[in-house]
């Protein structure tokens, strides 16, 4: 399997026979999104740096609430939760997504803006990979983040949201984030490759991807 990180909360991940694409966005963020295509896309909430669905090809089907699912051999988990600490008073709901295929299960946290309740955590309980949040102002900031990562306790996490050059939000860069988990040896690679035998077998590592 291969993770490629496209800016904000998007993702691409390629198994072997099946291509997910997670929160696609819109141009007018300052990031380009590369031509893809994918057999699923899934959108976290409708906000316009997560829900630009259009700009993938090959007809993928659109995952865009909580619920359970099954595409081409891959279960899919929407968990309903806020995308801010006030019950969405603020912004609204966030769909988080849990990934199991190829053995591994992947979390993706969309923009989730508080810790996560009992039973959100049991539905994510085994996690191996954590796609999480970390740039503050709209969703998580490094300490929420660091909170949730406790509470998880994933194998590998790959931090999201947060400033990259060409971002026109501000948000906070991922530095805080590696300062605020003592992560001086984080790893930044362009794309994870990663397969169930790969996984580190005790303690968290971060992997910091290139957009």
């Amino acid at each position: 399997m291969y993770i490629t990180w496209l800016g904000q909360s998007c993702f691409k991940i390629q198994g072997k026979e099946v291509t997910i694409v997670t929160d696609p966005h819109e141009p007018s963020l300052g990031l380009k999104l590369p031509r893809m295509n994918a057999d699923i896309v899934t959108v976290s909430h409708d906000h316009y740096d997560h829900n630009n669905s259009g700009a993938i090809s090959g007809h993928p089907i659109v995952i865009n609430t909580p619920g359970e699912y099954e595409v081409k051999k891959v279960f899919i988990y929407g968990i309903p939760s806020w995308h801010d600490d006030k019950q969405g008073a603020e912004r609204g709901n966030n769909t988080i997504y849990l990934f199991e295929f190829e053995e591994l299960k992947i979390a993706h946290l969309g923009d989730l803006g508080c810790a996560l309740t009992d039973e959100q955590l049991e539905k994510l309980e085994g996690a191996d990979i954590l796609m999480i949040p970390v740039g503050g102002v709209y969703t998580l900031n490094a300490k929420g983040a660091a909170q949730v990562i406790s509470q998880i306790e994933p194998r590998i996490v790959i931090p999201m949201h947060y400033k990259v050059p060409g971002l026109k939000v501000n948000i906070d860069g991922v530095d805080k984030f590696s300062r605020e988990l003592g992560a001086k040896k984080a790893e930044s690679i362009d794309k994870l490759r990663i397969i169930k035998r790969d996984l580190p077998a005790e303690e968290t590592k971060i992997i910091i991807l290139h957009c």
